[in-house]
């Protein structure tokens, strides 16, 4: 991949990722990180809404399809160990239900939410 095409897929996935972001505040979220990074994993958009906390994994891709297999079980054992790290600093938040989400966006078309994506094991 070229520099101009990593260029590309980064702004790409960084609008996407807004998109996400809005379509969330619509349905009643309140976002309450964007892009968390620790050294073991990264969370795209950490939401709570009422009682749950939703931690939201965003995928665009040319297809539906393709984004949802770009989700591995690697990648998710990355962002289960990266939601842990964020409820260590963020104590307050322990006592809310945790639910992992996918949000699969393809252009010129809103986002899919897809919810319980996956449960720890």
């Amino acid at each position: 991949m070229s520099e101009a095409e990593r260029r590309r897929a980064y702004r790409h996935g960084r609008l996407a990722e807004a998109l996400c972001r809005l379509t969330l505040r619509l349905k009643g979220y309140r976002v309450l990180a964007s892009d968390f990074r620790v050294p073991v994993g990264e969370i795209d958009i950490v939401a709570r809404r009422g009682r749950t906390l939703a931690i939201v994994e965003v995928k665009a891709r040319a297809s539906l399809a393709a984004a949802a297999e770009a989700i591995t079980p690697r990648q998710q054992r990355r962002i289960a160990r990266a939601a842990e790290a964020y409820l260590a600093l963020h104590p307050a938040a322990a006592g809310l239900a945790l639910r992992f989400d996918v949000m699969l966006v393809r252009r010129w078309r809103l986002p899919r939410h897809v919810r319980s994506a996956w449960r720890l094991e």
